[in-house]
């Protein structure tokens, strides 16, 4: 006996200093791994573009024609040493180039923006033709008499082709060379000639001239079928396949980026220690067990975005916050389950196989509700956005190996020490006066402190819900929005300085000095020192130089300046309303296939009064609604939606409990849905406020570009917390009271008990 005893303390002791060791492990690899994620634009400084591609012929834009342009800009930004650039073809017209990290944004918009130039050389670098004399678009594949690849050139000026040719022709070697954005100050065959045609340098062919050419020609070599391809789309873009329109930019200081992600940093690891200290004082060793796994949970989450080669932007630290917030919620409904099964008198062991049991299909449909909207986001969303949607896919699934998996298996070596049997304050902060034996099955059920009669208030909350959204409607409809420039078009410029900044000023100077119509100016985040303005107008590359350098000169001010065009808002504004859309209608099949269709028409309810609510506040407050708003309208549906469904997984699981699925009376329906929602109203509050502080802490201390976002996933999480219990299980009751005496209506995709959705059992884990 003393030997067992012995044993199960050197079990805790070696799980201890395990913990300990991957712990520190963790936070030492940590700041290495952040460091090597590539960072977006907004944390570093840099420049984004996003161009609008239009055909010289008026014809429509082919996707060669895009590739071409997506070829010869990728050499552009090449020439500027920017080390991980990203550059997008957005459907067929459209290419976005982001530059993070560049030192000179004016120099970048300057090479980007001018025409690809093509020229005809000879081996002394003199200049003997450039691309007019061919058609546009000219250069096409082929094959010669042998079958080898080669190039076919369309020549439209005949006269000037063959003049230059036929003195090539009488040259000693005979050769003329193509080049794409020849360089007078660096460039020369001499130097390149060893790398012409390899797609190393701005060389592109050094073909032999024997005779001189008044016809289309061919281009010769040892080419493999793709040197063709790259060749002929090089040659096509240097004779301008399409002309560039910058329809939208932003142009983020250096020091101003480095500064939003310092604060940024503060305010997530100020979150994450409110987070870890809050499940501490409610779970005791639980809690630290939980705070272990979310530790583990960030740097996952950082190594699976490193892996993939995300690039790190202010929204995608925003989802990684959220996601840890979202990441509790999987512990907590594990934690709460154990802890009503132990409260029923069931010993630890039992207690924690059923917890987690009964936890696991909660945990499961929330997660993939939020999966649905992170993929619409994905697929709609611009580029931050799409960042957004990124970090929130990856976290989803760590979401399910940490919290649901390593958090388990922590706990479960624990528990088979036995040594926590009769201390269950210290495992679970449970106290012994709470412990009770199961007598019957309605007692199985009574296993909380909460005493609220939810239904019989309900049509108090009907009415204070109709009002708000009654004054937010009359508002929107006589006041509108306080639209961003994504939505409205325009400019947005964010000044940050050491100094004071006067509102008027500043205002006086665009107004006065610049002839700009001023339509929104306020300080930021209480202090004198940022200031936030929207211009009506949409600033050029040379208003943007001027607005930054003045800027500068006057109050030795950082600034980030985004631009967006009528073209831009128009898209943006269309993926908007096909996005929450999409997701309204995912969530609705899912849930219908995974319940009934009262429990999705009660939760989609529910949703649209999350989204009506937020958008009133929003109306009501006047605070401005941007691309990053519809981001945080679309994870308050993913969060939303996981709160009614631990709602509704309860109500079904209790009517099979209570009444064997078939309640008889308004009575039995009314003491389900009482009896669930006071089981689940502590875990609603508790992920609720662990999810808050996070936010909070981001709307204190972190960047006021993702300030919008921060205030709506404030209001959307208290909202979406209110809207599970207080509207969502109302309104099936409502729906169930005309269904009592009816045959059960089953779910499209229905089991038996045998079949229910269950988790793997591992040896070890859960048994």
């Amino acid at each position: 006996m003393a030997k067992k005893r012995k044993n199960k303390r050197v079990n805790i002791g070696v799980l201890t200093i395990f913990l300990v060791l991957l712990v520190a492990l963790v936070g030492f690899a940590l700041i290495p791994l952040f460091n090597s994620i590539s960072f977006g634009l907004d944390l570093q400084g840099g420049f984004e573009v996003l161009y609008q591609l239009e055909s010289l012929d008026g014809k429509t834009v082919t996707n060669d024609m895009a590739n071409a342009t997506y070829r010869t800009l990728s050499r552009r930004v090449d020439v500027l040493g920017v080390s991980e650039p990203e550059i997008v073809i957005e459907g067929n017209d459209k290419i976005r180039v982001k530059l993070a990290g560049i030192k000179d944004p004016d120099e970048a918009r300057e090479i980007l923006g001018t025409a690809a130039n093509l020229t005809f050389r000879d081996t002394s670098d003199n200049l003997l033709m450039n691309a007019d004399v061919l058609k546009s678009g000219g250069a096409k594949t082929g094959r010669n008499e042998n079958g080898l690849p080669v190039v076919s050139l369309s020549v439209k000026d005949k006269d000037t082709f063959y003049q230059q040719t036929l003195k090539v022709s009488q040259t000693t070697d005979q050769t003329i060379v193509i080049w794409l954005d020849f360089d007078e100050a660096t460039d020369s065959f001499s130097k390149e000639s060893a790398n012409c045609g390899n797609g190393t340098s701005r060389c592109l062919s050094a073909a032999t001239v024997k005779q001189g050419f008044a016809s289309d020609v061919i281009i010769e070599g040892n080419f493999t079928d793709e040197e063709v391809t790259d060749l002929v789309d090089l040659i096509n873009s240097g004779s301008m396949p399409t002309k560039l329109t910058e329809i939208s930019s932003r142009t983020v200081d250096a020091s101003f980026g480095a500064d939003s992600l310092n604060k940024t940093l503060i305010a997530g690891a100020i979150g994450i220690g409110l987070i870890a200290l809050t499940l501490i004082l409610i779970y005791r060793l639980s809690g630290v067990v939980a705070s272990i796994s979310i530790v583990l949970y960030t740097f996952l989450v950082f190594l699976t975005f490193y892996l993939v080669g995300g690039v790190l932007t202010l929204p995608g630290i925003a989802a990684l916050v959220l996601g840890i917030g979202m990441a509790v919620d999987a512990a907590v409904i594990s934690l709460e389950r154990i802890k009503e099964e132990l409260i029923l008198g069931r010993d630890l062991k039992n207690a924690f196989k059923l917890g987690n049991k009964n936890s696991f299909t909660s945990i499961l449909d929330a997660n993939i509700t939020t999966l649905i909207v992170a993929i619409i986001l994905f697929m709609f969303g611009e580029s931050s956005v799409k960042g957004f949607a990124t970090m929130l896919i990856i976290n989803i699934f760590v979401t399910m190996f940490t919290m649901v998996y390593l958090n388990r298996c922590i706990l479960s070596s624990l528990i088979k020490t036995e040594k926590f049997d009769n201390k269950l304050k210290l495992l679970l902060g449970l106290n012994k006066d709470r412990i009770k034996k199961v007598t019957n099955k309605r007692e199985e059920v009574e296993t909380t402190n909460v005493k609220i009669d939810f239904v019989k208030n309900r049509k108090k909350f009907f009415v204070i819900t109709g009002l708000v959204l009654v004054a937010g409607l009359i508002s929107t409809v006589f006041m509108g929005f306080n639209l961003g420039v994504d939505y409205k078009g325009g400019s947005s410029i964010t000044i940050s300085s050491e100094n004071n900044l006067k509102l008027n000023d500043i205002e006086n100077y665009l107004e006065k000095d610049m002839k700009y119509d001023v339509s929104d100016i306020s300080h930021i985040n209480n202090t004198d020192k940022d200031v936030y303005v929207k211009v009506d107008q949409v600033l050029d590359k040379k208003e943007i130089e001027k607005v930054t350098k003045e800027l500068d000169e006057k109050y030795q001010a950082k600034t980030d300046i985004g631009v967006v065009s009528n073209i831009v808002k128009k898209q943006l504004t269309k993926n908007a309303i096909i996005s929450i859309i999409l997701a309204a209608i995912g969530i609705i099949l899912y849930v219908t296939i995974r319940f009934t269709f009262s429990y999705a028409f009660s939760g989609v309810v529910a949703l649209f009064h999350d989204i009506l609510f937020i958008i009133c506040i929003f109306s009501i407050f006047r605070i401005e609604v941007s691309t990053i708003f519809i981001a945080a309208i679309l994870s308050i549906l993913g969060y939303s939606i996981n709160d009614t469904i631990v709602c509704f997984d309860r109500i079904r699981e209790n009517l099979k409990t209570m009444y064997n699925d078939k309640p008889k009376t308004v009575e039995d329906l009314t003491n389900v849905v009482n009896t669930s929602l006071r089981q689940v109203f502590v875990r609603s509050v508790i992920t609720s406020v662990t999810t808050i502080l996070p936010v909070i802490t981001l709307l204190m201390f972190g960047s006021h570009n993702i300030y919008t976002f921060n205030i709506a996933m404030l209001i959307g999480l208290v909202v979406g917390c209110y809207s599970s219990i207080f509207i969502a299980a109302q309104i099936w009751l409502e729906i169930e009271k005309k269904n009592l005496g009816k045959p059960k209506k089953k779910r499209i995709f229905d089991v038996d008990d045998k079949d229910e959705l269950d988790e793997k059992v591992i040896k070890g884990l859960n048994r």
